[in-house]
């Protein structure tokens, strides 16, 4: 069995490698080259701590296996230690026999922060110039990075439901050499593209934020009850994910399905716009938005590709197992 620790990915991945592999991956689910098993997520009764299971078969990349992680939320607190723990295994799929062990807190952020910058590249206009981000939190400084390497953008803005954090992601406008603009949640309407990375119960970007022609990536909602954007948002959209079984049920579609404003048929898979199945936008003033609920695939791309990269760095740990 190959380890590869926690430690060495900041070192091996890049943010190329995870658009590539997310990319590849999503066209093999549309393609029905590859699927996800059911999502096991489960209150534990122990730290206030959600653990759960993602996993699938991509029979194209011949990849199998899952991962197993969920949140933490007093680690920061208690232990100096992030919220979000996960580890990926990887087994053989002609004999089940384990193939890797892989540090999953890095690649999590890496293949989240990918798949929405793969539904910017395959959704939003070319023309796109403003990214508005709503939610400043820590996964939000991968997610602008990401995106901003899709597109000719020259300007951000941003808004938090705490303030005091929009510096995170201003910092990497900078970085980018884009100015940044705090905004009220109104004052999206100027975006071209919206991101959305939060954890909220109740929504705060509404329809009438957002401008036509405006991509949407809606990235937090992953679970029963989570909800970042209106549902009549969803309404006036075309709507494509990472799954449809996912979205209508824990992704931000739920919402908008459980109200009638839209049907399971109205979500369509992203890797069907990858693969030339499905048109994508097909007019400049057209709203699109990607639900992405986070898929077990995405994981198993990222650790596979990883894997790859430490062998062939000499870097992966050799176990007798």
């Amino acid at each position: 069995m190959l380890i590869v620790p926690e430690c060495e990915i900041a070192n091996l991945m890049t943010r190329a490698a995870a658009f590539d592999a997310v990319e590849q991956v999503f066209a093999a689910m549309a393609a029905g080259d590859a699927y996800n098993f059911p999502v096991v997520r489960e209150a534990i009764g122990h730290e206030d701590a959600l653990y759960g299971f993602k996993g699938g078969f991509d029979r194209a990349g011949l990849t199998l296996g899952l991962k197993a992680g969920g949140y933490w939320p007093n680690n920061l607190e208690k232990r100096d230690l992030i919220n979000h723990q996960s580890t990926v295994f990887l087994f053989d799929p002609d004999t089940g026999k384990v193939r890797a062990m892989v540090g999953g807190n890095l690649l999590t952020a890496l293949r989240t922060a990918a798949a929405s910058s793969v539904s910017i590249k395959h959704l939003a206009r070319k023309d796109a110039r403003v990214i508005g981000m709503v939610g400043a939190g820590h996964q939000a400084t991968f997610q602008l990075r990401a995106a901003l390497e899709q597109g000719e953008f020259t300007k951000v803005i941003g808004w938090n439901y705490h303030p005091e954090m929009l510096p995170n992601i201003e910092k990497i406008a900078n970085e980018a050499g884009i100015p940044f603009q705090p905004v009220d949640l109104p004052d999206m309407i100027e975006a071209d593209v919206i991101i959305s990375i939060t954890s909220a119960f109740s929504p705060s970007l509404m329809a009438d934020h957002v401008a036509p022609g405006c991509h949407l990536a809606c990235m937090g909602t992953d679970t029963k009850g989570k909800q970042e954007v209106e549902a009549a948002l969803l309404a006036q959209a075309t709507v494509f994910t990472d799954e449809v079984a996912q979205s209508v049920s824990i992704g931000e579609a739920q919402h908008a399905v459980a109200a009638g404003l839209i049907a399971q048929s109205d979500v369509h898979q992203l890797g069907a716009v990858i693969n030339g199945t499905h048109a994508g936008r097909i007019s400049a003033d057209q709203i699109t938005l990607f639900d992405g609920t986070g898929v077990g695939l995405q994981d198993l791309a990222v650790a596979a590709a990883v894997v790859d990269m430490a062998v062939a760095q000499k870097i992966a740990i050799e176990v007798d197992f």
